[in-house]
């Protein structure tokens, strides 16, 4: 017998996660609002729980377990250090800043520095964009293992070699893959042991940013990442 895919795997204790969300779940409850085979849900829940993912409620429910809120507080954490980086970054380079964490196959803006005047390129705080296209998916996904990228790239505006290159460079270019007339930089950020946390990024109109980005702008950007990621370490 074959082994588990853990990608598969994954996605069933984040459906678990999700049908609790709402409110607690009896295993009875967590059958119903998942569609998963009763002892998987159970073997599911049991080792979320041990996590602290999940919790036992008096009556011997599921519901979300204190692990869930300590995440949600590690990425507030994170975006507000990356926030104070991103100024420093868009006063140097001019353009806005962004912050992106990956969440499954998208990505998502939890922090942003936007230049003050003249054209530029908005993405909000809680946008989330799909990690097909701009130099920050290229940067979340050219360190990703290779059965999480390889079901993306069908249908995105990169290839693996751009993301072969991103992980020989270090950093990742894109012009009109997200916005026709937008460029962007990105680079990663990494924790203690290499894993990516994020994306640093900045974005603007292609006459400004150009399609081969200038040397100090690249620094910039690299040096935003760096930043944070020792920040964090």
């Amino acid at each position: 017998m074959g082994q588990p895919n853990p990608v598969a795997v994954l996605d069933k204790a984040v459906a678990i996660l999700r049908a609790v969300a709402a409110e607690p779940a009896t295993l009875a409850e967590l059958v119903e609002r998942t569609g998963l085979p009763r002892a998987t849900a159970h073997r599911l829940a049991v080792a979320l729980e041990g996590h602290r993912l999940v919790r036992r409620t008096p009556v011997g429910a599921w519901a979300p377990g204190p692990a869930l809120a300590e995440l949600g507080r590690g990425i507030a954490d994170l975006a507000e250090l990356a926030g104070r980086h991103l100024v420093t970054l868009r006063d140097t380079s001019g353009e806005s800043a962004q912050f992106y964490v990956r969440d499954g196959a998208s990505r998502v803006c939890v922090a942003a520095a936007e230049r003050a005047h003249g054209l530029r390129d908005t993405v909000p705080v809680g946008a989330r964009l799909p990690l097909t296209a701009g130099s920050a998916a290229h940067a979340l996904l050219a360190f990703a293992p290779a059965e999480e990228v390889t079901p993306l790239l069908p249908s995105a505006s990169f290839t693996a070699r751009t993301l072969l290159d991103v992980r020989r460079r270090g950093w990742a270019h894109s012009i009109a893959e997200r916005e026709p007339g937008v460029a962007s930089l990105s680079a990663p950020v990494r924790d203690s042991a290499g894993a990516v946390l994020g994306a640093v990024s900045i974005s603007g109109p292609v006459e400004r940013l150009g399609r081969r980005p200038a040397p100090e702008v690249v620094g910039a950007v690299l040096e935003a990442a760096g930043a944070i990621s020792r920040a964090v370490r």
